[in-house]
């Protein structure tokens, strides 16, 4: 118990800055966020660097009132929401929640402004950290229906007796049921962002029932299914080919959905995952039994042991081998090891599974052996299989937290979100945007408006940038002005970060031209 409540303190670590357990990347969206508007746009788009479809996307206009009448369509990697013709002025709120094809959810929200900057906009907070330790619980009795139960099961019928281990195996088979059927409902909860309470109707179910996950879980709860009938007093060649559909039904349940089902290149991916899971299952499986077994030893129990420590050496070179397949699929740098959460927790497995791997040479080529010249001494080899039992739950439990943080091949770099600046004066209004806002070339994009927002009709625009701080004068830039009615200044030198000073020339008339001046304050790369 405290081994879980160290973990369980782990996840909270791990997972307290997530925004929406997300695992799809927002990388732009029309209009921008925190953009000036003097009309309303016709539409939203919101664009992902994969395929998602909406779960929840809620639209409060800017006095405050949830509008039920935005239209939301998806397109393969954009979300796009047709937006009603009578919105008021003022800040428009667009909350999303979205989920990706792994099945997990990515949330969040923009704003922008008709006619007067946003103000006092409350930034959308995530429902579904609440959720985590729930979720993480009954993922983690996923893993042990599939791994304890399933595995168990097919070590019994096919390597020792069908009873080993039958109460640790039966109640494993119960728990990992329990846990399929709350692990779908808690997913349309976090699809939703509803409540605990919200699991009682059919919203949650029914969103959760479009995830990749549902297929998962299905899989899963059948291969749980027919490893119970596998375990019933019926022939033993049956048995056998029950529990061989079973422990395959674990591979499938774990390549139909998550992090590593769903990484490119699928041919590979997937195949990996479904001989990895059933190469788990086979290992994990087989400890309950044997501690079972141990603990009422038999003249047999030699044998089996000697039986499966032969079958586990190439298993544990086909875990090896796909593990670190899937580690490099994943993790695309070393540094990422060392950098991000998922690389963490990958750590922390990796050091979990070294450990168990030297319990099992302990008992391979130590404990085993000296049973057979002794056999009433089984308890250091009970006490040795009971630790790798506690290990490996605490590597499932690991694991389970991959739940909440996306793996960094899926960490895409977001289209930068322009640096916005508004000067505001009495008769006029200047949005400016800058594209991507770092050190380097940028390009700028200025809607020049009246006090009251109205478009402002210039002649012609010139921008006007300067570094004091480094002695840096006037760069003048003539704008342009595009189709969409923007004045646009292209390709924009700005060599240095820090404070640079800006002024925007509007001639209005040969007799009139309007000046606004501000700071634009421009990080680094």
């Amino acid at each position: 118990m405290r081994l879980l409540a160290c973990l369980a303190v782990l996840l909270s670590v791990l997972c307290a800055t997530t925004e929406a357990s997300a695992h799809a990347s927002l990388i732009s969206t029309e209009p921008g966020d925190g953009s000036m508007m003097a009309q309303s746009p016709k539409s939203v788009r919101l664009r992902f660097n994969e395929s998602v479809r909406p779960a929840a996307i809620k639209l409060i206009d800017g006095e405050g009132r949830v509008r039920d009448d935005a239209v939301v369509s998806a397109h393969d990697d954009t979300i796009e929401i047709t937006l009603p013709d009578n919105l008021a002025r003022g800040a428009q709120f667009i909350s999303y929640r979205v989920f990706s094809a792994d099945g997990h959810p990515v949330g969040g929200s923009l704003t922008f402004s008709l006619g007067m900057p946003a103000a006092n906009v409350v930034a959308q907070t995530d429902g579904s950290f609440g959720l985590a330790p729930l979720i993480w619980l009954a993922r983690i009795g996923v893993y042990l229906g599939l791994f304890v139960g399933v595995g168990g099961v097919f070590f019994g019928v096919w390597l020792a007796r069908r009873d080993a281990g039958a109460s640790m195996i039966g109640t494993a088979l119960v728990v990992g049921l329990v846990s399929a059927v709350a692990a779908l409902g808690l997913q349309g909860l976090d699809l939703l962002d509803l409540p605990s309470t919200g699991i009682v109707t059919s919203a949650p179910w029914k969103a959760a029932a479009a995830t990749s996950l549902f297929s998962s879980l299905m899989i899963a709860i059948a291969a749980m299914i027919v490893a119970a009938i596998a375990r019933r007093d019926i022939p033993a060649s049956a048995a056998r080919a029950l529990s061989a559909l079973a422990i395959v039904g674990v591979g499938l349940a774990l390549a139909t959905s998550g992090h590593a089902s769903t990484a490119p290149p699928q041919w590979l991916s997937r195949p990996m995952v479904f001989l990895h899971g059933i190469g788990v299952a086979f290992w994990i499986g087989a400890l309950a039994p044997l501690v079972a077994m141990a603990r009422r030893p038999k003249a047999s129990l030699l044998a089996i042991l000697n039986r499966f420590s032969r079958m586990a050496v190439p298993v544990v070179g086909v875990l090896v081998l796909t593990g670190l397949v899937l580690a490099i699929v994943q993790l695309e740098s070393f540094r990422a090891l060392i950098e991000t959460r998922y690389g963490l927790i990958l750590l922390i497995k990796l050091a979990l599974v070294l450990v168990l791997l030297g319990l099992a040479a302990l008992n391979r080529f130590y404990l085993t052996p000296a049973l057979a010249l002794d056999p009433s001494n089984i308890s250091p080899l009970v006490r040795s299989i009971m630790a790798e039992c506690v290990v490996a739950v605490a590597i499932l439990a690991v694991v389970a937290g991959w739940r909440f943080t996306p793996p960094p091949r899926a960490l895409v770099t977001a289209i930068a979100t322009p640096l916005a600046v508004h000067i505001h004066t009495e008769t006029a209004m200047f949005q400016v945007l800058v594209s991507p806002g770092t050190v380097g070339t940028d390009s700028f994009v200025l809607q020049l408006m009246n006090g009251d927002a109205s478009p402002l009709e210039a002649k012609e625009t010139t921008l006007f940038l300067s570094l004091p701080e480094r002695g840096i004068e006037a760069l003048e830039r003539k704008a342009v002005l595009g189709a969409d009615g923007y004045w646009h200044v292209l390709d924009v030198p700005l060599p240095y970060a820090g404070r640079w000073h800006m002024r925007i020339d509007a001639l209005i008339t040969d007799f009139k031209k309007i000046s606004l001046e501000d700071d634009l304050d421009v990080p680094g790369r």
